[in-house]
């Protein structure tokens, strides 16, 4: 087996340790909210698991980010869940409210990109630069959304090896986005379409 089929397993290895750990969190839970936000999370991995599993017809570009940026992300969610067991406080609906909104500005970034959209780094034969919902404003708001829920997943549990694994994942992502960029350049309007936007974060980078 070639290194690039081994590595196209790899989010699918990470999707089964992701629902067991959170399967394992929720049992271990005793605060209502937690339970709940675990629980969104394991929708949240269905709601993408035929994306994640989905092996791409054109050749991959490039797939050198594609395990460590899966296994930070499953990383970070294991380590949270796995954790101590945080009490209950009122506090936690912030955190719990920015996860929420995380997760809901990502697999909207999903919907809007449409065909487009993968979790491998690929340039399409008929590739269209999108430019309407949350691509207005950012150019990778799916990576906005998915760095916003890890960071108020990982506050609501307060774990301090999952803060230093978001961190990691926060860098994962500037990697990933440098990579993919390198890739999108090929394709017609998008470096027009990128020069002037943010990347990740209006106003910030």
């Amino acid at each position: 087996m070639s290194t690039v089929a081994l590595v196209r397993r790899v989010p699918l290895a990470l999707f089964v340790v992701a629902v067991g750990a959170c399967a394992i969190g929720l049992l271990r839970q005793a605060n209502p909210l937690a339970v709940l936000v675990i629980g969104a999370y394991l929708l949240w991995l269905f709601a993408e698991a035929r994306i994640t599993v989905r092996t791409p017809t054109e050749s991959a570009a490039e797939e050198r980010t594609l395990a460590p940026y899966a296994a930070v992300r499953v990383a970070t969610c294991a380590a949270a869940v796995l954790g101590p067991v945080p009490q209950w406080h009122a506090w936690q609906l912030v955190p719990a409210l920015v996860f929420a909104l995380g997760v809901l500005l990502r697999l909207r970034a999903i919907a809007v990109l449409g065909r487009f959209y993968s979790h491998h780094v690929v340039r399409h034969q008929d590739h269209e630069i999108v430019t309407t919902g949350p691509y207005r404003f950012v150019c990778h708001p799916a990576y906005t959304g998915m760095l916003l829920a890890h960071l108020g997943f990982v506050a609501l549990f307060a774990n301090p090896v999952s803060v230093v694994l978001v961190v990691a994942l926060a860098a994962v992502l500037v990697w990933r986005i440098r990579v993919e960029e390198h890739v999108l350049l090929a394709v017609p309007g998008y470096p027009a379409y990128a020069e002037g936007r943010a990347r990740l974060i209006p106003g910030v980078w």
